[in-house]
């Protein structure tokens, strides 16, 4: 796995080239490693070690009435606990998503969800929560909104640029670490 400054060269499919059409807009610098289908977290981490980046999880999820959609940003270390996240954004109990709303909402697919999917939420039908650990970090990394490539950026350039453009404000939540609960 190398890793590359900005934009491929060739023409990629049409939902991954728009994340670079925004960060390119943005004036974002970010680095991008090619690599074959990373669709678990245990492959992540692999590319983490060469991106040098924390390479967080983004997980689909909806309340129990199916009437609120969130896309839940974590370290790979935390373990999402519907109980902890329900009650601190006074929700019913949540659960994954559908497939089938992903795909309608982010234009994402499973295996591929990142926040950057935010992007294709046009009528705003998911809330962002992201665990307040992980603006710790130096450096972020995700999927652009597929999962053969992955980016890394400053997490500055993602609370300062990014966020504000998608125009989905975070809802904060805390996480335990899992440490702490030995």
């Amino acid at each position: 796995m190398e890793l590359k400054q900005g934009r491929p060269q060739e023409k990629r499919i049409a939902k991954e080239e728009r994340v670079y059409d925004l960060l390119e807009k943005l004036h974002i610098d970010y680095q991008r490693i090619d690599h074959e289908k990373a669709d678990t977290m245990e492959i992540c981490l692999e590319i983490e070690k060469s991106l040098k980046s924390t390479i967080c999880k983004n997980l689909f999820l909806v309340n129990s009435n199916k009437s609120q959609y969130y896309l839940l940003m974590l370290k790979e270390n935390k373990k999402f606990k519907t109980k902890v996240i329900s009650k601190q954004i006074n929700s019913s109990r949540l659960s994954f998503g559908s497939d089938e709303k992903m795909l309608e909402y982010l234009d994402i697919t499973p295996g591929s969800v990142s926040f950057l999917g935010l992007m294709n939420d046009h009528d705003l039908k998911v809330q962002l929560l992201m665990d307040k650990d992980l603006l710790q970090d130096e450096y972020l990394g995700c999927h652009p909104c597929i999962n053969t490539s992955s980016l890394k950026f400053t997490t500055e350039d993602l609370k300062n640029k990014i966020i504000p453009e998608l125009e989905h404000a975070p809802l904060m939540v805390n996480l335990p670490n899992p440490e702490a609960q030995n």
